[in-house]
């Protein structure tokens, strides 16, 4: 029999973290073959315990054959011992009369203690995905808080961004989203990303220029906030969206995507992006757990504007959680 793969998620009984624990146990994740061993973290309070205790009762109670063995823990530490595959999904939300760096620090803290854990306790060949908002500063500071892991085993999530502009091109073409191709988002995972659709394709054929100055900077401007028009619209932050690209972010970092994928990930450079800023940009997973930057890509004045623009919130963030970084 194949060896489970351990996976550890935290936040497992919010929204995200429900939505996304009986998928991978169902076998979305790795495939209806892989074996897995859940591993669930709560806070230590009688309320949140119980409230896992009542999810892994329904875990349990779906009879998945893939889930070998279901453990639920307080302490990060034992949560993360030989964890192969994290999924960092807990983090405060955003409340009335925060701004965004007030959100920055109250999260950093929690980062930078996960960061620490997870470079004592998990595996060597772990891959970390960040989806606790703001992720791409958080996995940021949990990077710098695991020195003894490669700086590849970490990224934030901004594949719901890519989801998210597929579907409004699917949307404005008339067409299934399963033939948009090349489609991808530089930056933070703000309002300040950059949707690109310059390389867009539609069943190998190429469609970008169809499109008109005017439609697609509305398309840049409803990708970066369409995560508050869902809050207006259902009264609740997405859930099911962020937890299917999570999925779907994991699943090709470790068994290879068919396409160009946006990951956020440790810069190495490319495109003036100083080295180690946890960017999105555009990547190709050939599979084994490996993602490469695609670091050719053609700049036009304006993209590097709009890039110049992420960038330095990025930075500014990185700036106001200094004091975290390892």
């Amino acid at each position: 029999m194949t060896r489970p793969i351990r996976i550890a998620v935290t936040g497992p009984c919010g929204s995200i973290g429900y939505s996304i624990l009986f998928r991978i146990a169902a076998g979305d994740l790795f495939g209806r073959e892989q074996p897995i061993e859940l591993r669930l973290l709560a806070r230590d309070s009688p309320e949140s315990q119980a409230k896992l205790k009542g999810t892994m009762m329904e875990l349990s109670d779906c009879a998945f054959p893939l889930l070998a063995e279901m453990k639920g823990f307080t302490d990060e530490k034992q949560l993360f011992d030989g964890a192969e595959c994290v999924f960092l999904i807990g983090a405060q939300p955003r409340k009335d009369g925060m701004d965004r760096s007030d959100l920055l620090r109250a999260n950093g803290e929690i980062f930078r203690r996960q960061g620490r854990a997870l470079n004592e306790m998990a595996s060597r060949d772990v891959r970390v995905l960040v989806v606790g908002n703001p992720c791409n500063t958080n996995a940021y500071i949990a990077m710098r808080n695991a020195p003894d892991l490669k700086r590849e085993c970490f990224s934030a999530m901004m594949r719901l961004d890519q989801n998210r502009a597929m579907a409004r091109v699917a949307e404005k073409i008339n067409a299934p989203v399963s033939g948009v191709e090349q489609v991808f988002v530089w930056g933070n995972h703000s309002n300040t990303m950059y949707p690109d659709i310059r390389f867009l394709r539609y069943k190998g054929h190429r469609l970008a220029d169809q499109f008109d100055p005017q439609w697609q900077e509305e398309f840049i401007k409803n990708v970066a906030t369409r995560g508050g028009q869902i809050i207006k619209a259902r009264g609740a932050s997405s859930a099911a969206s962020a937890a299917s690209a999570a999925i779907d972010h994991m699943r090709d970092w470790i068994l290879g995507s068919e396409g160009m994928c946006t990951m956020a990930v440790p810069s190495d450079g490319s495109y003036g992006i100083p080295e180690g800023l946890v960017f999105g940009f555009p990547c190709l997973c050939p599979g084994e757990a490996r993602y490469q930057i695609i670091n050719n890509l053609p700049m036009t004045p304006d993209v590097r504007q709009r890039l110049a623009v992420t960038r330095d919130e990025l930075l500014a963030e990185a700036n106001a959680v200094a004091d975290l970084l390892a």
